[in-house]
């Protein structure tokens, strides 16, 4: 363990000593100190109207009516939120307000607090969730190294002491079937205990394409005082899901083949990804006005298996020569990942003279690791005089007809080695925020962050390491004005960073926003409407001679308008719109492809446009409760693929904007027992979610149906 780790764990066994350590008498009424529930980490506590940032909650009400079964469907919800590539299908990669991460990691994300996205679990399924909070702005002033567009973070079901169970069993259109569980004990007056799991088996609107999925999440709950409460969450999930990179465009036209089409080889057979991850969380009430969190999260992720797919070398890629016989290789990915943090914080109310104090202050550590093998199998260029149609060449190559796709026609190859790495990222933070009320309805919000970190990466297929540390410190500013009691202005300032593998300097960026929030109908409905700049420096490229570098600069403005609630007794609505202009600042050369990218282009799979719309009405038939609704989602015209880097000299290629709906139908036959009907994309629209190039698009599934049954006990 390095000093630094040494410093950390003293800190954060400090805050663990503080938080359990006996109050003052004049404290102690455990009459009157009771926990009702675990607060959310670096949060503290605030009613909306008091945050000078903006933020959207899509609860268990929401998530259910749109039936999201994974992180993706939930973020579809959010107008903020762009789908980027996703590896094939094997991770969540989202942009918020424009900007995204590592292309080559997973998205982060938090689960309760602590981070979570990164490492290599597969696609992040909702079971077990209970509700997805999207925390616009930066966040780094608390959070530390996060992304500039703002933060996911999902909070977990946990035991209630109020318990109600269900059990839910679906099937659906391409032979889906699922089962989910829920079930909510109180083993004893302290002891609470939540069983939540699902087990899926589906295939797909893609040939050959077939998944499955197991997830457990128990989670422990004691209340170990009136004043504490101790929390433990398992998370394990094993997930087979073959690598498929989708469809192609020939000359930069979507639609030449059907979205059906695959275009890799069956034989490769699934790749498998499994987490494990454990959480501890340990709540103390200090008073009525001060309290504490201490908190421990390990999590194990891995991901090994096959694929073949397109190559991107445009001098490998006969299907530039003759539109019609694709060049592909074939690889293979033996990625295992830990992250380990460590956390603990105090929040407290106080005054000095006629000013009210609102503080938090704590600190966190973690260590991430990064062991990534990967080999490849690539035939070489092509040679004049060369044809896809000779057996020897097409063998070398691995072509397949993409009209006319044959599996199996080659022996798959065995591939050799390419990349074989360890990089280790270690940090200690320590961060406070302070929200003054300088009069009733006016509040100022400071806060900083101190942040030690440093990053060692050991090429094992090169024998070299390369190591580099640094500091920084992140600060925010916000100020809020409640005009009535229903409507508030508000403005924020924050600065964030996010540490670069390969010894490069961070990517920092500032971010403003202002907006007005408001509440209607007592509250039942809620909206926000925002206006914000975030910039971006040190931006992960390549110079004139392909070494790696920082210098790429970005900038995204945009407006947003969320608005959801009851709009009448019985008539719930949601709506979330986003305009997002996302574009580069300065030429800087792709570190992936190697084209000079100008200043002016527009940043990958981002709309400039995108809204999603929800309305649910509630009615009763023989006095037990239906429910129907339905959605609209609209994302604009996205650039799918980042300059001509296979010199066609087609010009730029873009996804076509797409619309599509939803429906649903809910009704309970008894207390107990609920049937319920979904129909996803209404009216069969074909589109195109997101790609990386025109070799690698990802296709919308066509029209598809799911019915379900619902068992409460």
């Amino acid at each position: 363990m390095t000093s630094l780790f040494r410093s950390a764990y003293l800190l954060t066994a400090c805050s663990a000593v503080a938080l359990l350590a006996p109050v003052s008498a004049q404290e102690a009424d455990e009459d009157t100190i009771t926990v009702v529930g675990i607060r959310q980490a670096y949060q503290g506590d605030f009613d909306p109207l008091e945050v000078p940032q903006a933020e959207l909650t899509l609860d268990a009400e929401v998530l259910r009516n749109a039936n999201a079964l994974d992180l993706n469907d939930a973020l579809d919800l959010s107008a903020s939120v762009a789908r980027q590539n996703n590896f094939g299908g094997l991770w969540n990669a989202f942009a918020l307000r424009g900007f995204v991460g590592d292309a080559n990691l997973p998205s982060n994300y938090l689960v309760n607090g602590f981070n979570a996205g990164r490492g290599f679990a597969g696609p992040r399924d909702l079971a077990g969730i209970e509700s997805v909070e999207v925390l616009k702005g930066p966040r780094a002033a608390l959070l530390g190294r996060g992304e500039p567009g703002g933060t996911i973070n999902l909070v977990t079901k946990r035991p209630t002491f109020d318990p109600e169970s269900e059990i839910r069993l679906s099937a659906g259109s391409f032979d889906t079937y699922r089962a989910d569980a829920d079930v909510d004990l109180v083993v004893a007056d302290n002891i609470g205990l939540r069983l939540v799991g699902f087990y899926e088996d589906a295939e797909s609107f893609r040939d050959t394409i077939e998944t499955t999925k197991l997830g457990v999440y128990p989670s422990v709950a004691v209340q170990l005082t009136p004043r504490s409460k101790v929390v433990y969450d398992l998370e394990y999930t094993d997930q087979e899901v073959p690598f498929d990179r989708g469809v192609v465009a020939v000359e930069n036209e979507l639609g030449v083949i059907p979205i059906e089409t695959f275009l890799g080889e069956p034989g490769n057979g699934p790749m498998d990804a499994e987490v494990i991850g454990h959480q501890f969380e340990l709540q103390t009430d200090f008073s009525s006005n001060w309290s504490g969190l201490f908190g421990v999260n390990y999590r194990d992720t891995s991901l090994e298996g096959f694929d073949t797919a397109a190559t991107l070398s445009g001098s490998r890629q006969f299907l530039f020569v003759d539109g019609e016989n694709m060049s592909r290789e074939r690889r293979f990915r033996d990625y295992d990942a830990t992250y380990f943090v460590v956390r603990g914080e105090i929040a407290g109310e106080f005054s000095t003279g006629n000013l009210e104090h609102r503080i938090l202050i704590g600190a966190d550590m973690d260590e991430f690791e990064n062991d990534q093998v990967f080999l490849r199998a690539r035939g070489g260029g092509i040679q004049d005089g060369e044809s896809p149609t000779d057996p020897t060449v097409a063998e070398r190559l691995q072509v397949i007809n993409i009209f006319d796709p044959v599996y199996g026609q080659f022996d798959l190859p065995t591939p050799s080695p390419l990349t074989d790495r360890m990089e280790t990222q270690e940090s200690v933070g320590i961060f406070i925020q302070d929200q003054i009320s300088l009069t009733d309805r006016l509040d100022i919000r400071i806060g900083a962050r101190y942040d030690d970190f440093s990053s060692k990466l050991n090429n094992r297929a090169a024998d070299s390491v390369t190591e580099v540390s640094d500091t920084r410190v992140s600060p925010q500013f916000g100020i809020v004005y409640q005009v009535t009691d229903a409507v508030s202005l508000y403005a924020a300032y924050g600065e964030n960073f996010r540490p670069l593998s390969g010894g490069l300097d961070p990517n920092t960026s500032v971010s403003t926003e202002a907006g007005v929030k408001f509440e209607l109908r007592d509250g039942a409905l809620v909206g926000t409407a925002t206006v914000f700049l975030v910039e971006q420096e040190n931006i992960s490229t390549v110079d004139e001679n392909f070494n790696a570098t920082a210098i790429g600069e970005a900038q995204s403005t945009g407006f947003e308008f969320d608005l959801n609630g009851e709009i009448k007794e019985g008539l719930d609505l949601w709506f979330s719109y986003a305009y997002v202009d996302a574009q580069t600042e300065n030429d800087f050369n792709d570190p992936d492809f190697g084209v000079t990218i100008s200043a002016g282009q527009r940043l990958l799979n981002i709309p400039e446009h995108q809204l999603a719309v929800q309305l649910v009405k509630d009615f009763a038939v023989h006095g037990l409760p239906l429910r129907v609704g339905g959605g609209v989602t609209h994302v604009g015209d996205r650039l799918g693929q980042f300059g001509d880097f296979f010199g066609q000299g087609l010009g730029d290629f873009e996804l076509p904007a797409y619309t599509v709906a939803r429906a649903f139908a809910e009704y309970d036959l008894t207390e107990a027992v609920s049937l319920r009907a979904d129909v996803d994309n209404l009216f069969d629209e074909e589109y195109y979610s997101n790609s990386y190039s025109q070799l690698w698009v990802e296709p919308g599934a066509p029209r598809n149906f799911r019915v379900s049954a619902s068992f409460k006990f």
